[in-house]
């Protein structure tokens, strides 16, 4: 694995045949969650068999939440907390999904700039950018995916939610088609499974190729989605092709 820092973020570059990021295969770029370190994604890159030929990126979030620690908690906006406890515990739905989280344009902008940048550096094939991310990290992978005409081979929405509603569902249909692997534990008690729900008869609605995975648990990874994210893996990227002789 090697770090670099593009665009303005400090990034994790592993896989491909030096497990550097070396080669010429696609590359999967995950974002991490809220109070999360950089870190806290990149054993991913271990746990999907998906071949030497594909590339793993995890970039770190640029706001720092604790100061002072070896790995300190990140965020790629700040979040109100009381308020989304609140809008939790009365189930105010519809509040939470018309929200636009201040620093959330800066945060699509920033990131938007750093995968230009990570595509040019890795030399990243036409169609060869699957883009994902868990919880807020997921949240900014759909907010790129559905704001902007970026380039995508899929999109993974980890313990996502519906936010910014009314501008992703205008340009929804444009996306008609992608790839799409959707998670949420049915427990979850921060981001409510009933808004994951929603997000997805959304994705359905507009004709996005979804597959959403359900499961008995809270605010994380089960055993199921690591095994449904290498196979989405699996069948949405393309080996490179072998040069003739």
């Amino acid at each position: 694995m090697r770090i670099e820092k593009l665009a303005g973020l400090t990034v994790r570059i592993a896989g491909g045949v030096d497990r550097n990021g070396s080669g010429d295969g696609p590359l999967v770029v995950l974002l991490h969650g809220y109070g999360a370190p950089g870190t806290d994604l990149v054993g991913l890159w271990r746990e999907v068999n998906v071949g030497e030929h594909v590339r793993f990126a995890f970039p770190e979030a640029p706001i720092v939440l604790t100061p002072g620690m070896s790995e300190p908690g990140r965020a790629w906006w700040p979040l109100d907390m009381l308020r989304l406890q609140q809008a939790v515990m009365t189930s105010d739905y519809d509040t939470m999904a018309e929200h636009i989280p201040q620093g959330m344009l800066e945060a699509r902008v920033q990131l938007s700039e750093h995968l230009a940048a990570l595509s040019e550096t890795l030399q990243v094939p036409p169609n060869g950018l699957i883009l994902g991310g868990f919880s807020q990290g997921a949240m900014l992978s759909c907010e790129l995916a559905f704001s902007t005409d970026i380039k995508l081979a899929g999109l993974a929405v980890l313990s996502g939610t519906l936010i910014n509603r009314q501008a992703w569902l205008e340009r929804l249909p444009l996306r008609k088609g992608l790839p799409v692997l959707q998670s949420h534990g049915r427990s979850d008690p921060i981001l409510p499974f009933a808004l994951a729900e929603r997000l997805h008869a959304a994705m359905q609605t507009a004709e996005l190729a979804v597959r959403f995975i359900p499961f008995n648990g809270g605010h994380g990874l089960s055993g199921n989605v690591l095994l449904g994210l290498e196979g989405f893996l699996l069948e949405t990227l393309v080996r490179p092709s072998t040069p003739s002789p």
